[in-house]
């Protein structure tokens, strides 16, 4: 059995941890060798439990954790990756100037939502492509997308409207002289307004985990809106977001659902022909 000395040791090094400056170890307070040794003072055999004001707010490792794991996430949701490219954590520490520590917890999350799957040697990668998964995926969206459209035409008001309105605009205005990827996170930005104007706290979560897995798909078709943006094809979603800012305006929930809809399944017919490509056809 361990020793007093050993009891002190170990409480002081948990303490410590905590910012604690003093020993809450009963044994080591009557410990005549270490009271002596100035390594503990006396305290006293009853106390308050230790309490929580002492903590710092949400450390720096913290912060920077949480942006690593929020910058993977969007540049997946937009395509930035090739489908079952391998991600490490070495690659990632030194793109983001950080240590090791954040970029495994950001894969981790990540594979745990189903947007990575698991490598080797704590790699990750992202998920292949395929034209019956897409499809899976497409109409999962439709009816997920298609109820948050409709709870949101339920609840928006003015201001709300007016959100939308400003977040079509924005992405209009981006895709005549910014890039693919830029335009696809103003259009993402766009959507998830709508969606979180549902009051749902179950389907923007959810709808969410299906734009990560759209993510491969949309890197196919990245170079195709690059071509279609320059010949000004981009104008048919821009034209689509215009006709659910009516609809809500209108309070007609089933146009806005429509025209939510018209616009996932466009996408779909659009990436008929990078996933041919991409399978040899």
């Amino acid at each position: 059995m361990p020793g007093a000395g050993f009891r002190a040791a170990r409480s002081y090094t948990a303490n410590m941890a905590f910012g604690a400056e003093v020993i809450y170890g009963i044994d080591a307070c009557n410990d005549a060798r270490l009271l002596s040794s100035g390594i503990v003072e006396p305290v006293p055999q009853t106390r308050e439990k230790p309490v929580l004001s002492h903590f710092e707010p949400v450390s720096s490792r913290a912060t920077v954790g949480e942006a690593v794991y929020r910058e993977l996430r969007d540049a997946l949701s937009v395509g930035r990756f090739d489908p079952s490219q391998v991600l490490t954590i070495g690659a990632i520490s030194e793109a983001f100037g950080t240590s090791h520590m954040p970029a495994r917890e950001a894969l981790r999350r990540l594979v745990a939502e189903g947007a990575l799957n698991v490598g080797t040697g704590g790699s990750a990668r992202v998920p292949g492509v395929d034209a019956k998964r897409l499809d899976d995926i497409t109409e999962a969206r439709v009816l997920l997308e298609r109820r948050a459209t409709v709870l949101a035409v339920a609840k928006a008001d003015a201001e709300m409207i007016g959100e939308f309105d400003r977040l079509a605009r924005i992405h209009a205005e981006v895709a005549n002289h910014r890039d693919v990827f830029d335009m696809l996170l103003k259009n993402r930005a766009f959507h998830f307004a709508i969606y979180r104007a549902s009051g749902s706290t179950v389907l923007p979560p959810l709808i969410e985990s299906l734009w990560l897995q759209y993510g491969p798909y949309m890197r196919l078709l990245s170079d195709h809106l690059n071509t279609a943006r320059n010949g000004g094809g981009h104008q048919a979603y821009a034209d689509g977001h215009r006709l659910v800012v009516e609809a809500f305006r209108a309070a007609d929930a089933e146009a806005a659902a429509d025209a939510i809809e018209a616009d996932i399944r466009r996408t779909r017919h659009q990436m008929r022909g990078p996933l041919g490509e991409q399978a040899g056809e």
